[in-house]
């Protein structure tokens, strides 16, 4: 008996320090994973900084004390790296291991042989002459930390996605972010012919990420080409959306993530699954660089010759407008944009093939997801019938209510506007032309106000019964999660069958053999009202901050911005600071959609439990 209580004494003993021992594991585990995480946020605040600096670097002119401050802010962000990365594979490498896919683990070990340079600095006797050429050339170090910086800055996004932070706060702060870094960028001297101030280079920014098309400066006499490749990046992420543009080589670069911010990227791409997620990003880059590339060929075929420039300079024109005009971006690099005579005067295929790349970028990609759709079941069909008799079977229900309320509603707004705009200006802006060139012109005017921002006639001719439609096609805009401005054709759908079940005393609004949901109709009214008061308010103050400028030219200027649109009547070089300012506010607002900011502001509240009563009120 004593020695068998001796050994529950001791078993005891041992339990207590078991349980000490995990504890305190525990308790230390915890403090790793705390510290492994704001680890992880001082990287991505340092990955930031660091493409920040070596932008700055290499893209501004600077004296021996400045080059050297920022050589030392690329050195602190490298050592941040280096701590970050061999905490994790000391204390934390099981973590590690799980989220890190090969590309981190590639940046990885080349940030730590970075480590050599700065414990062991340049030997004058180097033992291996080429490896030391390598390891101590700073551009080849520089390349390194941008490569770390990209990656890191990649799984930021997934981690911030995963940790439920409101989607349209993530996409407003996305566009935010390439917003400032667009403007110190076309800052750089090598992106200017002469220089550009920085409000004009943040409004340039702005309305280029925003896809909006308005500038104050001329972008053919302002951008070197390699202002205009910038421009072009920000045009090409504002137009696929930043989140979507950015969640593909997020998704790349972090593999597969939480399910909740695989959701979110879903629910930003409209993709129907998770299990194809990848594929809809690939389709969607895939069909956007696809369709650019076809409108480039057309139009270097259409301009080659005609107007007296290089091949390299029409092959340029050819992929920057059609970029610019897929995208309804609006910007141009030759004088005059698309109202330069030469063009006006020549076949006119150059604005039906624009007319084809803003209708293709503004009818929204969930259409173009469903015509994905729609043609791969098709073929489906086709190879049963052919080969595999027996499993065909009748798609019901091929073009979703969505693509078909799209299709027809842009028919008969493009058909209305074509035919009013040749009504009005037959004798005024298309007076001495041919037919056959107003009706291409007619068509081509029908489109533009409604987001794209490109100009074939001077609108400061038009009439003002013209500018008034224009305006109205401005709100109106393109579909809804397109390359388009405006409240989208499809909340003035839901407006329009909304009305008719009204007029006709109907308690459901259907179309199409379907029944519109209340949250959706809801939606579009709130839209709608957001949009006229947000309107009136940035006309009056616009009108108010310059009041020597033509009211009417004010009024044209303000919608334009708001509904991201890009169209002038050559006011914009005029604004004052003030102005611009508003304006820039103005077109960010209108890209991000101001009913989504204040939903992403005010955040989502349920219904009281409490259910009051029904009441009706006087509306007439």
């Amino acid at each position: 008996m004593p020695g068998e209580a001796r050994r529950h004494i001791v078993a005891r003993q041992f339990q207590k320090v078991r349980h000490g021992y995990l504890r305190l594991t525990s308790r230390f585990m915890v403090v790793i994973r705390s510290v492994a995480k704001g680890l992880g946020v001082v990287a991505v605040i340092a990955s930031l900084a660091c493409l920040t600096a070596l932008t700055v670097r290499f893209g501004f002119d600077h004296g021996d004390y400045e080059l050297r401050t920022i050589d030392r802010i690329i050195t602190g962000c490298n050592i941040v790296f280096l701590v970050n990365i061999l905490f994790n594979l000391a204390l934390n490498f099981k973590e590690t291991v799980k989220d890190s896919r090969i590309v981190k683990w590639v940046v990885d070990i080349a940030v730590l042989v970075t480590m050599f340079p700065l414990v062991y600095p340049h030997p004058e006797s180097p033992w291996i002459p080429v490896l030391e050429k390598i390891l101590y050339n700073h551009r080849f170090i520089y390349a390194i930390l941008a490569a770390y910086a990209a990656v890191d800055i990649s799984y930021g996004v997934m981690s911030v996605v995963g940790k439920r932070t409101n989607p349209s706060l993530l996409m407003s702060a996305s566009f935010l972010f390439f917003i400032l870094i667009g403007s110190l960028v076309l800052m750089m001297p090598k992106c200017t012919v002469s220089g550009i101030g920085f409000i004009d280079s943040l409004f340039v920014s702005t309305s280029a990420v925003c896809i909006t098309g308005l500038t104050t400066v001329d972008v053919s006499q302002t951008f070197t080409p390699t202002g205009l490749v910038v421009l072009a990046v920000m045009v090409q992420a504002g137009g696929l959306g930043v989140m979507t543009f950015t969640s593909f080589f997020a998704l790349f670069f972090s593999g597969n993530t939480s399910i909740y911010s695989q959701l979110m990227v879903k629910d930003m791409i409209y993709s129907k699954t998770i299990n194809a997620l990848v594929p809809t990003l690939l389709y969607i880059l895939g069909f956007t660089l696809f369709i650019e590339a076809l409108g480039a060929v057309g139009f270097f075929l259409c301009i080659h010759g005609e107007m007296g420039t290089t091949i390299e300079e029409e092959m340029v024109f050819a992929a920057f407008h059609s970029l610019s005009a897929f995208c309804n971006a609006g910007f141009s690099n030759i004088e005059g944009g698309l109202s330069n005579p030469v063009l006006l005067r020549s076949n006119q295929w150059v604005y039906i093939i624009a007319s084809v790349l803003i209708f293709a970028g503004g009818i929204g990609f969930p259409v173009l997801m469903n015509f994905k759709s729609a043609v791969v079941r098709r073929l489906r069909s086709l190879w049963c019938r052919m080969f595999r008799r027996g499993c065909y079977s009748s798609p019901a229900h091929i073009y979703d209510l969505n693509t078909k309320i799209v299709l027809v509603t842009t028919a008969w707004v493009v058909a209305v506007s074509s035919v009013l705009f040749f009504l009005f200006e037959y004798d005024n802006a298309l007076y001495g032309m041919p037919l056959g060139h107003k009706i291409v012109q007619s068509l081509f005017n029908s489109f533009v106000p409604r987001s794209s921002g490109f100009s074939s006639v001077n609108p400061a001719g038009f009439l003002n019964i013209t500018l008034i439609m224009f305006v109205v096609l401005m709100w109106i805009g393109g579909a809804s999660q397109s390359t388009a401005g405006g409240i989208k054709i499809n909340t003035l759908a839901t407006m329009l069958l909304n009305l008719k079940a009204v007029i006709l005393g109907r308690e459901r609004v259907t179309a199409f053999r379907r029944t519109l949901s209340v949250p959706s109709i809801r939606r579009a009214h709130a839209v709608i009202g957001l949009s006229i008061v947000a309107y009136v308010f940035f006309a009056m103050v616009l009108v108010g901050l310059e009041p020597e400028l033509p009211t009417r030219s004010l009024l044209y200027e303000a919608a334009s911005a708001l509904f991201t649109v890009g169209s002038s009547l050559g006011i914009t070089s005029q604004l004052s600071v003030a102005s611009k300012i508003l304006l820039s506010v103005a077109m960010f607002l209108g890209r991000v959609g101001i009913i989504s900011l204040l939903v992403g502001i005010v955040g989502s509240h349920t219904d009281p439990p409490a259910k009051f009563p029904t009441d009706n009120i006087i509306i007439n």
